[in-house]
């Protein structure tokens, strides 16, 4: 498949998860109304993300709760996507150990099932008071194409990108739940500096790896947290072609992926022309 219709969603999404199961449908009906191959929902979608990134666990109901991967939230929507390609954020319950843990983590689902998951590797401020990092970004393959998964915080470090497209992903698909600044707040989102940076890496990785990113976020107020939205789709050259700002929405954009890539990669290659033995410290 190379002609793929993408979309990126900027919603909110609480800790109640039965309103989440029954706002789903509307929001992946509405991609499929428009034609939606690949639709990559906020990470955290169903439980919600954390109310402070600080000292996460002594807030009251700070911890999302944990679902499994092979539990009924997971099979419900992918009994929803059907024949569409669904990537969407859950709290997974995990066991290390003997020990239960909690993995901040997204799944990428159709019909038929989970066709791949990613574990977020990169835990800011006070996360790892919630989550147990992840260990690998891997790609893998579904009917949109091949594509691979970051979870907002990964998508500040250019190898976690690297690595998706060195294998093989076309599509990097980033599910955010990422705020406005907690250390610098500001009063209008345009001048506040994680909005900033949020677009500046979404264009980074998708300029510098030459592939699509579709970048969704959440939306609205989660304890101390205003979430910033700016869900988009970037094409191999780190333009944006769709988004939607800071207001919720779905940013849709029909793209050639096999082509739009091929032409991008035509006089500069930047994977095959790494250098990499240049790359050490002495």
């Amino acid at each position: 498949m190379t002609t793929v219709t993408m979309a990126a969603v900027a919603a909110h999404f609480g800790r109640d998860v039965s309103r989440t199961l029954a706002k789903l449908p509307g929001i992946i009906e509405q991609g499929r109304e428009r034609g939606v191959d690949l639709l990559v929902l906020p990470d955290a979608t169903i439980g919600g993300y954390l109310l402070d990134l600080h000292h996460p666990a002594s807030a009251a109901d700070g911890i999302p709760e944990a679902i499994d991967l092979d539990g009924p939230e997971v099979r419900a929507v992918a009994a929803m996507a059907g024949d569409m390609t669904v990537a969407f954020g859950i709290s997974e319950r995990g066991v290390v150990d003997g020990v239960p843990v909690r993995y901040n983590t997204a799944v990428c689902v159709t019909g038929n099932g989970v066709l791949g998951t990613h574990r977020k590797v990169h835990l800011p401020l006070g996360e790892s008071e919630a989550y147990v990092a992840g260990d690998s970004f891997r790609a893998f393959d579904t009917p949109a194409g091949r594509i691979g998964m970051l979870i907002d915080f990964d998508k500040t470090f250019p190898e976690s990108a690297r690595t998706l497209a060195l294998d093989g992903a076309a599509v990097i698909a980033c599910l955010s739940a990422w705020p406005a600044s907690v250390t610098d707040r500001s009063d209008r989102i345009r001048t506040d500096r994680q909005a900033h940076l949020f677009d500046l890496y979404d264009c980074a990785r998708a300029a510098e790896n030459q592939v699509f990113v579709v970048s969704s976020n959440q939306t609205g107020v989660l304890g101390d947290l205003r979430f910033l939205g700016q869900a988009k789709i970037v094409d191999p050259g780190g333009e944006i072609i769709a988004k939607t700002w800071a207001k919720g929405g779905m940013a849709v954009a029909e793209v050639d992926v096999d082509a739009t890539i091929a032409r991008a990669r035509r006089s500069l290659d930047h994977a095959a022309q790494r250098v990499t033995g240049a790359y050490r410290l002495r």
